[in-house]
């Protein structure tokens, strides 16, 4: 790179991961942030992840939603914790229900996705527990089994979400964007 925040064209066209003729196009047209120096077009990085790719700087960990992930499995866990982290979400674990509820002792959390079938406790216990402690927790269940009484007995606690096993990351992002937009909307205004 040129400097710390300017791209060459080059530079810029593999960190967007198009073809260089397009960020040509792209910035004639107006449509990526550059400018010129010496002839040869600089793009600055910082604007085309806060313009372009609608990136911000990592807000604060107290601005950030907080969101608790349930689940025995350790695949699951890490992958929404690095998909949560990536969309500037706090994400925190447990495998068991017992460490769920401790942890929703400990911390207020805006959203919750919960396994059904835990090693210790069932889903539904954890969630009666859950309205208990935080009333207006937003509670996504997911689920690789389809327990009729187990879901009858869950929404007749509240309202719930549920979203089937294998998870999509496209689903937890919209579901978590969808739930959490409030929370979105008052963070920018503080």
């Amino acid at each position: 790179m040129n400097g710390p925040e300017l791209m060459t064209v080059k530079e810029t066209a593999a960190y967007l991961r198009i073809p260089v003729p397009t960020v040509y196009y792209l910035v004639q047209r107006g449509q990526l942030p550059a400018v010129q120096i010496g002839g040869r077009w600089r793009v600055r990085k910082e604007l085309i992840d806060r313009d372009v790719l609608n990136l911000s700087k990592p807000a604060v960990e107290s601005d950030k939603a907080k969101i608790l992930v349930v689940d025995d499995e350790d695949m699951v866990q890490e992958l929404m914790k690095d998909i949560l982290g990536r969309h500037h979400y706090h994400a925190d674990t447990a495998k068991t229900g017992k460490e769920a509820l401790e942890r929703l002792k400990e911390k207020t959390y805006d959203l919750m996705f919960l396994d059904i079938k835990l090693p210790d406790i069932d889903g539904d216990k954890v969630y009666e527990k859950v309205v208990e402690i935080q009333p207006a927790l937003h509670v996504i269940i997911i689920t690789g089994l389809a327990d009729a009484q187990i879901f009858d007995k869950i929404l007749t606690l509240g309202p719930v979400t549920v979203l089937r096993k294998p998870l999509k990351v496209d689903q937890v992002l919209r579901l978590s964007d969808l739930l959490l937009g409030s929370f979105s909307a008052s963070a920018a205004k503080a």
